[in-house]
């Protein structure tokens, strides 16, 4: 198993921050963000890990990171030179990954749970993570049937299916790779993730597991403030 961290784009929705740093380098509490997704995968026994980043930030990325040897795992950088989607880093990635099965997240998506087993024990097809939402117009949700099967996933739906939003955490068998290079853009230019996970549906091998605790998407003000308040109570922070 490999690890990605999509950690490019230009955080446009932060800015002034990140007119002079990346999203992903941001605090959240007392870490840079990078390191709660990277947790995630480290706690999952992943040894090697690619970063993908944005040209302009490349250098600070490796200044924080280096080599992984600190962490005990190995990276590999990438640049995204114009961000295009999630499942473009399959495609950036596709050397990296090799025949290898690869766990994607997002670089700017912290959890609660701990999803080291269900990573460890991952077989083939793919494993996704949905949460209920109170404004799953945001996000690509998932419809479940009476037996809590997936049935379809849309991406931000304009009326309302389901309440169950697909978070930033993605585990695929190899095959991830020749069905990214083989999608189309979407009508926002960009490779959808969620044309990935359809077509594992179509395939019967999409896998849906709900996730517990908190799920921040930490690329706006609001939730930004949210996870450091989160984190600082965790981290036992006698302020908030």
């Amino acid at each position: 198993m490999k690890g990605i961290i999509l950690a490019g784009g230009g955080g446009t929705r932060l800015h002034p921050l990140t007119k002079i740093t990346s999203k992903q380098l941001l605090p959240i509490y007392n870490k840079p963000m990078i390191y709660y997704p990277l947790d995630t995968l480290i706690k999952a026994g992943i040894k090697e890990i690619l970063i993908i980043v944005a040209p302009d930030r490349a250098g600070d990325f490796l200044r924080l990171l280096g080599s992984g040897s600190e962490f005990g795992v190995k990276f590999s950088f990438e640049i995204q030179d114009k961000p295009a989607g999630i499942a473009q880093a399959f495609t950036i990635g596709e050397n990296f990954i090799g025949d290898d099965d690869v766990t994607l997240i997002l670089g700017d998506n912290i959890f609660e749970q701990d999803f080291s087993e269900q990573i460890k024990n991952f077989k083939s097809g793919s494993l996704i993570f949905a949460k209920k939402v109170n404004d799953p117009e945001r996000f690509g949700i998932v419809e479940f049937d009476e037996n809590k099967k997936a049935i379809q996933i849309v991406e931000k739906p304009t009326e309302y299916i389901s309440d169950y939003a697909v978070t930033g955490l993605y585990v695929y068998d190899n095959r991830v790779v020749g069905i990214a290079k083989n999608l189309s853009p979407s009508g926002r230019g960009e490779l959808e993730i969620t044309d990935v996970n359809n077509e594992y549906l179509k395939l019967n091998e999409l896998n849906v597991s709900e996730v517990f605790g908190y799920w921040l998407d930490a690329g706006t003000f609001d939730s930004l403030l949210e996870a450091n308040i989160l984190i600082a109570k965790r981290e036992g922070s006698k302020i908030v």
